[in-house]
C-alpha cells in the first residue's frame, strides 16, 4: 500500500490518492508491492529496501547516507498489547525535504501520529519534522508499555512478599503463573530497550548527519527526544533488574515451598519408624517371644507403639523443629 500525504492550505497532513509522490510531504509504504517500490525509486530517486534486505542489514550499517539521502533502519516493538511482543523492521529515508517510511507491520503509533498530524500542520511542515513526530509517538508508545509493566511487576512483588492471609498457605499460591507472568514482562522489557537503542542511535545520526538540514526547532525536538530516549532505557534498565529479582524470589519461593513438603514427609516418616519397628517385632513368626501368651502383651505392644511415636514429637516441638 502507497501512502501519500502533502500539507493542505489550512495547516495538517492530509491523505490524497493518486497525488504525485513529488507534491507529498510523506510517503508511507505499508507493505509494499515490488510496483509500488520501483514506482517512489524511479520518481524520488532513492533505493527503497526489501523486506529481506531490511532483516539481512547488520546493525553496524543500518543508518548510512547515500545520493543525498539519510538512510535510517530502526527496530520497534509491535504487539505491545499481547501476549507475544515482536520487534519488526522500520526504514526512515529523508531525503529533499521529504520522509518516506517502509514497513512490514502497522503498529499504533503511527496510525495516531497520521490523525494527529491532520490537526496540526505547525508541528509537521517538513519531513524531518515528520520524522521527529513518528518517533515522538513511538516513544510514548513505549513509555505507555514500560509504565504498565512497572505496575505489573509491582503487583507481583505484592503477591510474592506478601504473607498469604484467610489462612491460606503459601504452598496454595500458583507460583507458576507468577512465572509466566514475570517471563512476560522480561521479555517485553527486553524488546523496548531494544528499540529505545535503534531509535537512540537514529536520532543521533541524523543530527550528526550533513546530508539535510535541520531547523533549530527540529533540531531542538530531537534534543527532547534524546533525552526522553535515555529516560525511559535507565528505568527500563531499573525494570530488567527487577524482574531478575522478582524472578529470584519467585524461584526461591517454590524451593522453601518444596523443602517444606519434603520436610513433612520426613517427619512423618520419622514418627511412624518406631511403630513400625515395634510392630515388626511382634509380628514375626517365634515361638519364643516375650509375653506372646500374655493377656497383657497386646495392650502393651500398642502403648509402645504410641509412645515411641508421641515421644519423639514432644521432643522435636520443644526444640522447635516443627
Amino acid at each position: 500500500m502507497l501512502n501519500r500525504f502533502a500539507l493542505q492550505a489550512g495547516g495538517g497532513l492530509v491523505r490524497r490518492e493518486g497525488a504525485l509522490l513529488s507534491e507529498a510531504l510523506w510517503i508511507d509504504l505499508l507493505e509494499p508491492s515490488p510496483e509500488e517500490e520501483r514506482q517512489v525509486e524511479s520518481q524520488l530517486g532513492v533505493d527503497v529496501p526489501t523486506r529481506e534486505e531490511m532483516r539481512q542489514i547488520e546493525s553496524s550499517n543500518r543508518l548510512y547516507e547515500e545520493d543525498g539521502a539519510i538512510y535510517l533502519t530502526t527496530t520497534i516493538v509491535t504487539k505491545l498489547d499481547t501476549d507475544l511482543p515482536q520487534n519488526s523492521q522500520v526504514t526512515f529515508i529523508l531525503k529533499d525535504g521529504r520522509l518516506i517510511t517502509n514497513r512490514y507491520t502497522d503498529p499504533l503509533p503511527f496510525r495516531r501520529f497520521a490523525g494527529y498530524a491532520e490537526r496540526h500542520g505547525s508541528s509537521c511542515a517538513s519531513g524531518s519534522a515528520v520524522l521527529a513526530g513518528l518517533v515522538e509517538a513511538l516513544i510514548n508508545r513505549v513509555a505507555d508499555v514500560v509504565e504498565r509493566v512497572s505496575a505489573d511487576l509491582d503487583a507481583i512483588s505484592a503477591e510474592v512478599f506478601t504473607r498469604p492471609s484467610g489462612g491460606r498457605r503459601a504452598a496454595q499460591r500458583d507460583f507458576r503463573a507468577v512465572l509466566e507472568r514475570v517471563g512476560q514482562s522480561g521479555e517485553l522489557i527486553a524488546k523496548t530497550r531494544e528499540s529505545l537503542v535503534s531509535l537512540g542511535r537514529a536520532l543521533a545520526f541524523v543530527q550528526q548527519s550533513s546530508a539535510i538540514t535541520l531547523s533549530s526547532d527540529v533540531r531542538t525536538r530531537y534534543r527532547t527526544l534524546s533525552r526522553d530516549i535515555i529516560a525511559l532505557s535507565d528505568h527500563a534498565s531499573f525494570l530488567g533488574g527487577n524482574v531478575s529479582f522478582i524472578l529470584d524470589a519467585t524461584l526461591g519461593m517454590v524451593s522453601i515451598d518444596q523443602n517444606n513438603i519434603l520436610k513433612i514427609f520426613s517427619v512423618v516418616t520419622l514418627f511412624l519408624l518406631p511403630p513400625s519397628v515395634i510392630g515388626a517385632i511382634y509380628g514375626m513368626n517365634f515361638e519364643h517371644i516375650p509375653w506372646l501368651h500374655a493377656e497383657w502383651g497386646f495392650p502393651l505392644a500398642l502403648g509402645l507403639m504410641v509412645a515411641s511415636a508421641v515421644i519423639p514429637y514432644i521432643i522435636f516441638k520443644r526444640r522447635g523443629w516443627l
